[in-house]
């Protein structure tokens, strides 16, 4: 009898010192660790609530400190890839910055090169004086298309000026008052202005048609004026400088006219740039 009852205790120790009789052991003395951790700690006792901020404590450190390599070594790789963007985008820079002073280089030269063609030929106009004034009526009628502005001989105006809003040409002086002058616009039925039409180069008179748009007439190439053509002064007849911008070929209408959409919209001028233009004198 005593020896079939060490028998069994033999066996039960050395179920118990098997490797998977450990581990399930430990397992399920940790689940009973926690589940009676649990039940005192939703009793409120003062011990657990210390123990359980102790361990919290112990894991947000723990976290920290385990989680430092890996934030310097992100850190450092994020430093790394801004310094070679950095350094990317310095060189596209340099480059663009090369370009556009070799660019510049050139515009200076053909500017240059522009003065002395246009001394040449005698046709040198530059911008020599600038005045704003306010638009103070429009006279509008079928026959005439004016503004009236709050500027006249007082203030260095005179007849020939030339009327602009913005870089846009829209007509220019041709009455003046002593406080007020009378500017012809563009549209008016009376104004014919020389102009050329790019990009082909064709020479041609600009008519005012007493609407919100100008028809070209008068051009020796006429079938060379296409859709969407720019229409700027030619400064034939030094009536007006050279190279300002008017207007497009409109492609909507549907007749034969080569009409001209002004850039400018002239029922909406409220303020106007008087400008005279001289001879540069060109060193």
């Amino acid at each position: 009898m005593e020896s079939s009852r060490d028998d069994f205790i033999i066996a039960i120790r050395s179920a118990f010192l098997k490797k998977g009789t450990k581990q399930r052991f430990s397992l399920l003395s940790l689940i009973f660790f926690s589940i009676i951790f649990l039940i005192l700690g939703s009793l409120n006792f003062k011990a657990i609530n210390y123990v359980k901020i102790g361990i919290k404590e112990i894991v947000y450190r723990s976290s920290f400190i385990v989680s430092s390599p890996e934030n310097f070594i992100k850190d450092n790789y994020l430093l790394v890839q801004n310094h070679l963007n950095l350094y990317k985008e310095n060189e596209k820079n340099k480059s663009e910055l090369a370009s556009l002073i070799s660019k510049d280089l050139l515009n200076k030269f053909i500017i240059l090169e522009n003065k002395r063609l246009k001394k040449i030929i005698d046709d040198y106009l530059v911008k020599s004086n600038t005045i704003i004034a306010k638009v103070l009526s429009d006279k509008g009628s079928p026959f005439l298309k004016s503004i009236i502005i709050n500027k006249g001989s007082k203030h260095n105006i005179n007849l020939g000026m030339v009327a602009m809003d913005g870089a846009y040409l829209v007509g220019k002086v041709v009455e003046v008052n002593y406080f007020s002058s009378r500017i012809l616009l563009l549209s008016d039925l009376n104004s014919k202005i020389p102009v050329i039409v790019e990009p082909n180069e064709v020479f041609s008179i600009l008519s005012g048609t007493g609407e919100a748009y100008g028809v070209i007439q008068y051009s020796k190439k006429y079938e060379d004026i296409k859709s969407e053509s720019i229409i700027y002064t030619s400064g034939a007849g030094s009536l007006f400088k050279a190279g300002i911008p008017i207007g497009r070929i409109n492609s909507n209408y549907l007749s034969e006219e080569k009409k001209v959409e002004f850039f400018s919209d002239f029922s909406q001028l409220k303020f106007v740039k008087i400008v005279s233009f001289l001879k540069d004198e060109i060193e």
